[in-house]
């Protein structure tokens, strides 16, 4: 999966190996069409923000760092709904970016090859080349090769190994400011609830990856997918030591961090955890659990959480 990347001016045509499909870019991309926010942001990071003719799939209040130029990307679909096929084409892209897999499917935006065949090159996170299954790699040097990658696409390498640089030293002195513990503590990385039913982090994604980086343990790292669909039986049997929470802003329920505290104490199987009763939450914006430019920024505040556990 990995390139090297290069110093200076991107050499075209570039073709990278990409979730199994050889792609190859005749180009660099002027007219981006991101499937979904996230996507959106990382480009803007890297300075191609002005090259983003459509995004979609927008869930979360815009960081106020991207915020202006997000601001004036047009949104191809209803706020928390995917970009379809005909819209995407509407919009003329000559590269399609996106970090779900299910969005890459002829009832979503496209079948990859399909795009392929039309003349427009796509890139899918390797994080996500089959839909929510666990990658055995995962880390963050996966997500920094995806920035040089993308830097490379965009003719901007120089953009793609800065990003990469600053993000890395920002998750290498968190991780040295771990404080030591005798026993690692467990951990319950609480995401969202659908229907009731809670949802958490389990292996082959960068929660997993980073609670071995900081030295807890992961109550769901035998779960059989990287977003585990689990019980409240089951959190209260294996008894986490601290709870972290994801704080979204979607609207869903239960989505905010204080919902989720609420719903806690309110449950009468985890209102008697000790972590519950004990108020030992860590909360971290829902958008850090996924690969993005604010992934690791969820390593500080991981850490900063835990040292102040004691």
């Amino acid at each position: 999966m990995k390139d090297t990347a290069s110093k200076g001016a991107t050499s075209y045509p570039l073709t990278l190996e990409n979730c199994g499909l050889d792609v190859t870019y005749e180009a660099a991309p002027e007219r981006v069409v991101t499937l979904n926010q996230t996507a959106a942001e990382i480009l803007i990071h890297l300075g191609a923000g002005d090259r983003i003719a459509g995004s979609g799939y927008e869930i979360e209040k815009i960081p106020d760092a991207v915020a202006e130029q997000y601001g004036r990307i047009p949104q191809l679909s209803a706020k928390g709904d995917t970009v379809k096929h005909e819209r995407l084409l509407e919009a003329q892209p000559d590269f399609v970016y996106g970090s779900f897999a299910s969005f890459y499917t002829k009832e979503e935006a496209g079948d990859r090859e399909e795009l392929h065949d039309l003349g427009v090159p796509t890139y899918l996170t390797e994080f996500d080349c089959s839909y929510h299954e666990a990658v055995a790699d995962a880390d963050f040097d996966m997500l920094f090769e995806e920035y040089r990658r993308l830097g490379r696409i965009m003719n901007l390498p120089d953009a793609g190994e800065k990003l990469a640089t600053e993000q890395k030293a920002v998750v290498d002195k968190a991780v040295g400011e771990v404080e030591k513990r005798d026993e690692p503590l467990k951990a319950m990385w609480f995401y969202s609830t659908f229907e009731g039913t809670p949802w958490a982090a389990g292996p082959g994604g960068l929660p997993q990856h980073i609670s071995e980086l900081v030295g807890i343990e992961n109550i769901f790292a035998d779960a059989n997918s990287k977003w585990a669909e689990v019980s409240w039986d089951e959190v209260a049997a294996r008894n986490p030591d601290v709870i972290i929470l994801a704080d979204l802003t979607r609207g869903e329920p239960h989505d905010t961090a204080r919902e989720k505290i609420d719903l806690l104490k309110k449950d009468p199987l985890t209102s008697k955890l000790a972590a519950v009763q004990d108020d030992r939450f860590i909360t971290i914006p829902g958008t850090h659990m996924d690969p993005g430019y604010g992934s690791a920024s969820a390593v500080p505040a991981l850490v900063d959480g835990l040292n102040e556990l004691g």
